[in-house]
């Protein structure tokens, strides 16, 4: 039987269709039955637990004192496009005909952290995990047309959640950042410290006994620009100590202590502005880490007569 044009066009399309749908085929990164892991890392600084991807990289969750719930993937080389990825809870291959969720799409960066995902879908991931569903990211490849697939396994995560859960219950209610820099601030002509000003002091207190990595604590005077000079030097030496004698008492150490004022010196806001001079009557607290603190000069904190200014 002859072969018609018609035929021979046919033909034509199913091997064009071919090709095309195997250009788009799909590469799937995923741990299978056999080496699916995760494993749990804690301190009261931060708790995470981490699952490898064979030939992909890592996909973690990261609770961090002070801050939410976070997921991300690390990977050395991303293979997916820049843009957004699909994101679903489906069952894996061995529990078919479960219902798929779809949970939106999240960005996808050119970077080893491609994608990150906030408090409330990585705490949806998480359930579903526990729920033996499987997260997985679909998105375009970075190069060709073919659909990256990265999914996280669910297999032993359930093992490591109570521990988990442990952790995040012992972590600290700040973190390093949160804390680092610290300003308290004061009424006109005073320099007593306010229940929120202790509130703020006591983070930092919490924070400097549960870290020893921090081993310089500069604390620093400030007044706005009204007043005589010599008289805002004192007041901004009275704020200053008033935080330090609070700092001591609560069982800082004085050795790591700097205390310095400076009077209607550095101003943070425009002092020409009054409706602005309350941020500029303040004390800060400055943490710093893994250095002493620097040998102070005292005739640079004493106060001198009127007319030296």
């Amino acid at each position: 039987m002859p072969i018609t044009k018609t035929a021979v066009l046919l033909l034509g399309f199913l091997l064009m269709a071919l090709v095309a749908a195997t250009s788009r085929a799909s590469l799937t990164f995923s741990a299978g039955i056999e080496n699916s892991q995760w494993y749990l890392s804690s301190s009261i600084f931060e708790c995470s637990l981490t699952h490898n991807i064979p030939r992909y990289g890592r996909a973690v969750f990261f609770h961090e004192a002070g801050e939410n719930l976070q997921f991300y993937l690390s990977t050395p080389r991303n293979p997916m496009r820049k843009g957004q990825a699909a994101l679903v809870l489906e069952a894996p291959t061995w529990r078919p005909g479960s219902m798929v969720t779809d949970l939106g799409y999240v960005a996808v960066a050119q970077q080893t952290r491609p994608i990150s995902v906030g408090q409330s879908k990585a705490s949806q991931m998480m359930d579903s995990l526990l729920q033996g569903m499987m997260p997985t990211f679909t998105r375009r490849a970075r190069f060709g047309d073919e659909t990256i697939r990265v999914e996280v396994s669910s297999i032993n995560f359930s093992q490591y959640y109570e521990d988990y859960l442990t952790c995040v219950a012992g972590l600290l209610p700040v973190n390093f950042r949160q804390v680092e820099r610290t300003a308290v601030f004061f009424k006109v002509d005073e320099a007593v410290l306010s229940d929120s000003d202790i509130q703020a002091l006591e983070k930092v207190i919490l924070y400097v006994k549960a870290d020893p990595s921090v081993t310089a604590i500069f604390v620093d005077g400030h007044t706005d620009v009204t007043g005589r000079r010599i008289y805002n030097r004192r007041l901004s030496k009275d704020r200053a100590e008033a935080v330090t004698d609070y700092l001591i008492t609560a069982g800082i150490s004085p050795e790591v202590i700097t205390t310095r004022y400076h009077g209607e010196r550095y101003p943070v806001v425009d002092n020409r502005k009054p409706e602005s001079l309350a941020r500029n009557r303040r004390t800060t607290v400055r943490l710093e880490r893994g250095t002493k603190p620097p040998k102070v000069d005292d005739s640079v904190l004493d106060i001198t007569e009127e007319g030296s200014f």
